[in-house]
């Protein structure tokens, strides 16, 4: 019935073009609002690779993670590359590498504000 500019048909799109988001399968802006208001949120993991004498500690995209689904279970793989990459760094390999785990274990860092403050109808 509606147009292409009903709501129903809104997508998010990045107020920077480099910004992925992983997770969202097409969902439509309404989607979007009903899953954060079931729990969803956005969420990055730390991971950090070393190469002796530098360490570089980085942050994935942004993953949507819905209600229900792990957080924990969804950064593992960023955990394990700072487990096998990060630590022998030196000096700050073993201190990135632990509070990327850290983190990842708490479920990521939750960026769902600055996402939604940014979501606009394109």
């Amino acid at each position: 019935m509606g147009g292409p500019d009903t709501p129903d048909k809104l997508k998010w799109e990045p107020a920077e073009p480099s910004l992925t988001i992983r997770g969202l399968d097409g969902l439509a802006i309404d989607g979007i609002s009903l899953e954060l208001e079931r729990g969803a949120r956005f969420v990055t993991f730390d991971y950090c690779i070393s190469a002796i004498f530098m360490t570089f500690r980085e942050s994935s995209h942004v993953y949507f993670v819905r209600a229900g689904e792990s957080a924990v279970a969804m950064g593992l793989r960023f955990t394990a590359v700072s487990l096998l990459l990060g630590w022998w760094g030196i000096p700050w390999g073993p201190v990135y590498t632990i509070s990327s785990v850290a983190r990842n274990f708490r479920g990521g860092r939750d960026v769902t504000a600055e996402i939604v403050s940014s979501l606009s109808p394109q």
